[in-house]
């Protein structure tokens, strides 16, 4: 039997990387899973990569009415849902002294806004019981020069967890943040040049980069039934960056 069998699973963001990693994790231990993505192009590669179980939806996490379509296409094909993988999210480095509001408005609009409306938009197709988790980011936790727009965009979610768990309780429903640190992704080949990876993967205590499939077992864990008695709660996997 699968951690996930007969699940209905929700994950924004998911045509590539970690939630790409997590969706077919997630099929595997037998879920159906709706992904989302902003490129229909990249949205079939994932579906076809996923090869069964999984229903593609174009869209823009930040965008409150292809939040509407997504789960008004979750409602039609399933007609409820037991976990959400709200993960659509991105960043760029800006130091203080050239943060532009341009800047602000589209990654406080995607991280936090979009996760946000994410999650409040689910409720009504939530299953009591369920799990949902968000994708932090540990640069919340450390204190990386030029990512104070990201940091802070993604720090909101630890606050949510916990009031919404509260907010939730009656239906244990379950609020978890799963927060990364550095993954090899194809987003990290296009933000980072080849010295800026060595100085990140620096920071690693054992050198070595994250796998995406890493943080896709992280994710199965609170979705599953396996973390039950894991409530509001951030689990960190980050290889240790920001424990010494």
């Amino acid at each position: 039997m699968g951690k996930l069998d007969g699940k209905v699973a929700v994950i924004t963001g998911g045509t590539t990387g970690m939630a790409l990693a997590g969706a077919k994790l997630f099929v595997d231990e037998g879920a159906h899973v709706f992904i989302t993505g902003r490129r229909q192009e990249a949205l079939d590669e994932a579906v076809k990569q996923i090869g069964r179980n999984v229903t593609g939806v174009q869209g823009d996490a930040a965008d409150l009415d292809d939040l509407d379509r997504l789960y008004d296409t979750v409602k039609r094909e399933k007609g409820s849902l037991d976990v959400l993988w709200a993960s659509a999210g991105g960043g760029e480095p800006a130091p203080l002294g050239e943060i532009t509001e341009a800047q602000f408005d589209t990654w406080f609009g995607l991280n936090a806004r979009g996760t946000l409306f994410t999650v409040q938009k689910a409720l009504p197709l939530f299953n009591d019981g369920g799990s949902i988790l968000m994708t932090g980011s540990n640069a919340s936790l450390g204190a990386f020069p030029g990512w104070s727009v990201y940091a802070g965009s993604k720090a909101v979610q630890q606050a949510w967890a916990r009031i919404w768990l509260n907010e939730l309780k009656d239906r244990r429903i379950r609020v978890n943040v799963l927060t990364p640190g550095q993954v090899a992704t194809a987003k990290q080949e296009e933000l980072f040049d080849e010295a800026t990876k060595r100085q990140f993967e620096s920071l690693i205590p054992r050198g070595q980069m994250g796998r995406p499939d890493e943080i896709a077992t992280a994710a199965l864990f609170l979705a599953s039934d396996d973390s039950s008695y894991v409530n509001g709660m951030e689990l960190v996997a980050d290889g240790g960056t920001t424990a010494i």
